[in-house]
């Protein structure tokens, strides 16, 4: 069935509920809403842009497609529950095709270690660096499941609005050692320098240093060994695709192009929204799945007993910004994985940079996304389909983009055509590329930070922005700067947050 057919199959019965407006329909506006229609509310699901998905939107050029955002999925049973929810199957609709290699690491100097599906097959590539770092791997796996035992089973999905949550959970975090950093938990285990980047570069994927993110994030080891590394077959577009066909299958209000000017209140409660052109949206209970210090800082009203930000924004720290660079190749590139970690000369330097100097260095890191190594759709035949992220200071560095992204264009182009790709600027097509100008202008991000509010300690769990508001009752927050936090996984548990909230009230008034 294709979204035309479904859009106009049979939709649920209007609810008994009440209303929700979900602002946003990224990853955690979709599943709030999809979560709040099945509980029977009648739900509208509004966005700025002209396709839901938020930062998964989908490019096309030349004949090659592009995933905008996220690509790598973990955790699938969170999109399977979205389904589940009304009786049907994720896999009637979409393929998620398990990966192995799970990543490829090429290091400076021209090294290269495969981060492979089964542990066996990971520990041979550990032991060609250091074969002592077979056990300490070992070591590693158990320390992250019991962080993943703590930190994902019990805290992921569990409302943390409340200070007693979170002092009940203290003994833990603090047997857990939650106050160091992925890379102080890494570097304890293995021995090798190589090996301690390859398995330290998790915080990046959700915006955080791994010097400075929390210990709590040295989960998505085990995450990952637990359900595996997947892609979904046609993109993660194809995938948005799916989940806005059951949006209207089910009856979920979808309204597009609508960019949102201020949430509306009358007596200390949320009420709706007001866009941008003057459309009015009435609703009894408001979700954003925008960045939350965006909600805070521009579209609620000023004034009143309620909290404008977390802390003060000059306090706040904020994830790095990406500069993304999209393009195909009139040849293929066989040896390069679907998930390629190109790491430059330096690590621990360039963060520093990156993240504290806010400057654009000469050197850096990257991720290459090569889904033509899996689906051979996104490229013409004989041709592959790139993006390649490089981390960047966000829009506190003084750096102009309209001069520097060329040449970063062309500096990543040489150093790829250097290296795993060669011959790339000849056969290099349809170039593009995005900034974090881009990410401010187009998804609201404060300062372009490509995964809001940075994850460290001071700035998780209760520390980070609540899933309600404290002061307005019936605003709540399913979106990135949200506890959980970044990336699907996060998003995805932070609606069902959300529903756990709205389910408490519930209770509570029956």
């Amino acid at each position: 069935m294709t979204l035309q057919d479904l859009e106009h199959a049979p939709q649920a019965d209007a609810s008994s509920m009440g209303s929700v407006l979900v602002i946003g329909a990224g990853f955690g506006g979709i599943a709030a809403a999809l979560r709040m229609r099945a509980k029977g509310f009648e739900v509208t699901l509004v966005d700025r842009l002209q396709a839901i998905g938020g930062r998964a939107q989908v490019f096309e050029r030349g004949g090659f497609r592009h995933d905008a955002g996220p690509t790598v999925i973990t955790a699938p049973f969170l999109f399977d529950e979205l389904f589940e929810l009304f009786g049907e199957n994720r896999s009637d609709y979409v393929e998620f095709r398990a990966l192995d290699p799970w990543y490829r690491f090429y290091f400076h100097g021209g090294r290269q270690f495969d981060y492979r599906r089964t542990v066996e097959d990971t520990n041979a590539e550990i032991r060609k660096f250091e074969p002592a770092d077979v056990a300490g791997y070992a070591r590693l796996l158990e320390t992250s499941k019991a962080i993943f035992e703590v930190g994902f089973e019990k805290l992921a999905d569990r409302p943390f609005h409340k200070i007693r949550t979170m002092l009940a959970q203290i003994p833990s975090l603090l047997r857990l050692k939650s106050y160091h950093s992925v890379a102080g938990i890494v570097n304890r285990h293995l021995k090798h320098p190589l090996l301690r980047q390859a398995f330290s570069i998790h915080p990046l994927l959700v915006g955080g240093n791994p010097f400075t993110t929390t210990s709590i994030y040295a989960l998505i080891h085990y995450l990952e060994r637990r359900w595996g590394v997947f892609f979904c077959m046609g993109g993660t577009g194809h995938l948005v695709g799916a989940l806005h066909a059951l949006l209207l299958r089910v009856g979920v209000q979808v309204e597009l192009g609508v960019d949102i000017a201020q949430i509306t209140l009358e007596n200390g409660r949320a009420t709706g929204a007001v866009a941008e052109d003057g459309r009015v949206f009435h609703a009894e209970r408001v979700i954003c799945n925008g960045d939350p210090p965006t909600v805070y800082a521009q579209m609620l009203p000023a004034g009143g007993n309620r909290r404008k930000r977390l802390a003060p924004d000059k306090l706040t720290q904020y994830s790095m910004g990406l500069y993304v660079l999209f393009f195909g190749t009139t040849r293929q590139y066989p040896d390069v994985a679907h998930h390629t970690i190109w790491m430059g000369p330096r690590y621990k330097e360039l963060l520093a940079d990156i993240f504290d100097k806010k400057i654009l260095a000469d050197d850096f890191s990257l991720y290459v996304h090569r889904p033509t190594a899996t689906d051979a759709s996104f490229a013409p035949e004989g041709c592959d389909s790139f993006y390649v992220l490089c981390p960047v200071p966000n829009l506190r560095g003084d750096i102009d983009w309209a001069t520097k992204a060329p040449e970063l264009r062309d500096r990543i182009v040489a150093a790829l055509s250097d290296t795993i790709m060669p011959d790339l600027e000849q056969v290099i097509s349809d170039d593009f590329w995005m900034t974090p100008e881009d990410f401010k202008a187009d998804y609201r991000s404060m300062h372009g930070a490509g995964f809001s509010i940075a994850p460290i300690f001071t700035q998780s769990a209760w520390f980070r922005y609540h899933n309600r508001d404290p002061h307005i009752p019936n605003l709540y927050f399913s979106a990135a700067g949200a506890h959980p936090g970044a990336g699907m996984p996060g998003v995805l548990c932070s609606a069902k947050v959300v529903e756990t909230l709205i389910d408490e009230e519930l209770q509570e008034r029956a």
